[in-house]
Parts: structure tokens; C-alpha cells; sequence
């Protein structure tokens, strides 16, 4: 049985925004590996619209960006949302029983499926169906944006907790 993760970078004031900070190369590195091991994605509409960027090669590019854009081409990607009609390659859209449709996921694939943007996993979240929480921790304040919980933080009990590169500590939590 897979299990679904949410895991995003986070300011310390609790915000998501990949425009204002993202990985040093140590932390871009474990999100490759993370995204080899992976079992697929589930996306929300706007995080898979952000992460199509991976799938056009671009000149300037170097090896670590090519190795990301191949491992995430490869796995499989499930798309909740009613508003497109199609999806890029390696890619389908969930029907519109959101519960179903992931818990099916579940139940047929095994290892971890990631949960992509704050909207999606809040659905995901009061569904019961988020087996594990991955904050990235930067040492970034953005006082405004998209927060990493989008309604009320679940009771969670925290796992575990380790540095990732010079400044990131990924904390790593279950529902309680």
C-alpha cells in the first residue's frame, strides 16, 4: 500500500512560494533522489502548471536540472482538477471523486506518492488520506503568500527531523 507525502519548502513564517527561495544544490540533490524513489505525484491544478516546466529540456540547464526534469518525466502524474481537459505526457487527470480516486492510488501501488501544493493536500488533509507532512524549514521570512497549511494545522506528532545542506532542516511529522 503507497503512502501519500506532503512535502513543501517553507519560511519560517510558515509560507510556500518557489519564486522567493528554493533548494541549495545539497537540497536540490535529495529532491532528485526523492523524485527517483517515487511512486508518482498527485498535483493540484496551479503546483502542476508550475512543475510542467520540467518537461521541455532547456539549453541552460545544467546536469542536476536535467537529472530532476528525467525522473520527473518518468513517474506517473495524477492531476486533480475539473478545469483542464488534458494533461502533458506520463500524466492523467483524477475523476471527480477526489477520495476514491486516491484511495484507490493506495491501495494499487506501493511506496510513496507525493502530495503537491498546499490547496490539494488541505482536501487530502481533511480527508484523513496524508500519511506523512515534510516542511523544509529555510531560514527565509516572507510575511505574506500561499501558506504551507491552507486551513487549520491537524493534530501532528513529529517523527523526525534532520539538516539538509547549510541552512534547511526538514522536519517531518505524522497525524497524530
Amino acid at each position: 500500500m503507497a503512502r501519500l507525502v506532503f512535502g513543501m519548502n517553507q519560511s519560517l513564517d510558515g509560507y510556500v512560494d518557489h519564486t522567493a527561495f528554493g533548494p541549495d544544490p545539497v537540497l536540490f540533490r535529495h529532491f532528485i533522489e526523492e523524485a527517483q524513489g517515487q511512486a508518482g505525484s498527485v498535483y493540484g491544478r496551479q503546483m502542476y502548471e508550475i512543475m510542467r516546466y520540467w518537461d521541455d529540456d532547456r539549453p541552460e540547464w545544467d546536469a542536476e536540472e536535467q537529472a530532476f526534469a528525467a525522473a520527473w518525466r518518468k513517474q506517473t502524474k495524477w492531476v486533480a482538477s475539473r478545469s483542464p481537459t488534458s494533461v502533458g505526457p506520463n500524466a492523467m487527470l483524477l475523476g471527480d471523486d477526489l477520495e476514491a480516486a486516491i484511495r484507490a492510488l493506495k491501495a494499487e501501488r506501493d511506496g510513496e506518492i507525493e502530495v503537491a501544493g498546499p490547496q490539494l493536500a488541505r482536501s487530502l488533509t481533511d480527508l484523513g488520506l496524508i500519511d506523512e507532512y515534510r516542511i523544509y524549514l529555510h531560514p527565509v521570512v516572507l510575511g505574506r503568500g500561499t501558506p504551507y497549511f491552507a486551513g487549520p494545522r491537524p493534530p501532528l506528532r513529529l517523527v523526525a527531523h534532520d539538516r539538509i545542506g547549510e541552512d534547511v532542516i526538514r522536519l517531518v511529522y505524522v497525524p497524530a
